[in-house]
């Protein structure tokens, strides 16, 4: 993982003395993956990264956003308009938003396709099934906070939803729908809580059989590499496309 240039560094050796950075490198590089996995089977990574971006960018605007019906749309004009970087910031955020939900979508259709769900990874594909509706949970809560007229006619589309079943009715949490409890005041941090928690368990089960070393490759950098570079080559050039 790190050129010999770079190993020979003071800088390096000054680091690995106290982090030991070369156990690490040699644990990276000698880790070997089957050789039909390709570029496809990294989409679940790059969902994981486009998460990351969404948490560093959200946590970011939340210093100027202000979650209230009156003050909502202009906090986010301010972010857009008097904000250093803060068009950049919320561009960054608004599309790597709509990345995480399109690569999940391949992500599932891969691990279908390939049988990633059978035995023994049923639990990976329960993990991954619960992380795509919470995906889903992030969309909808998320397009609301602008409260612009997208966000107002979300909000409308899907409270209208739930009013169908008169004992998940949102008018009556307080009464005849006890489990609904501050979930209702912050989906947000509890959505993104249960995520990072499951995304550690899937990655933890999904634990792929290797084959012979012959017919193995470097995890770093031929896989793991090619699959973080597309977020990050990606990211650019949506926000070029403008924001609004």
């Amino acid at each position: 993982m790190f050129s010999k240039g770079i190993k020979e560094s003071q800088t390096f050796k000054w680091f690995d003395e106290r982090l030991d950075l070369q156990a690490l490198d040699d644990d990276i590089s000698s880790k070997y993956v089957p050789p039909h996995v390709n570029i496809f089977y990294c989409l679940g990574g790059v969902t994981l990264v486009c998460f990351l971006i969404q948490f560093a960018t959200g946590f970011t605007m939340t210093f100027y956003y202000r979650p209230t019906v009156a003050e909502a749309f202009t906090s986010v004009q301010y972010i857009m308009t008097d904000v250093s970087f803060g068009w950049l910031i919320r561009s960054i955020h608004r599309w790597s938003a709509s990345m995480m939900v399109l690569m999940m979508i391949l992500h599932v259709f891969r691990v279908y396709l390939t049988g990633g769900f059978k035995k023994p990874r049923e639990l990976t594909w329960i993990t991954g099934v619960i992380l795509g509706v919470i995906t889903v949970s992030f969309g909808v809560t998320g397009y609301s906070l602008p409260w612009d007229q997208v966000g107002y006619w979300a909000v409308k589309i899907v409270s209208g939803v739930s009013r169908s079943d008169s004992r998940c009715r949102f008018d009556n949490c307080g009464t005849n729908a006890r489990w609904y409890g501050c979930w209702s005041k912050y989906p947000q941090p509890f959505l993104q809580l249960t995520y990072l928690c499951l995304t550690l368990a899937d990655c933890r089960l999904h634990v792929s059989p290797l084959l012979d070393d012959s017919e193995a490759r470097n995890f770093w950098p031929s896989v793991n590499g090619s699959g973080s570079g597309l977020v990050f080559l990606a990211t650019p050039v949506s926000v070029g496309f403008g924001s609004d």
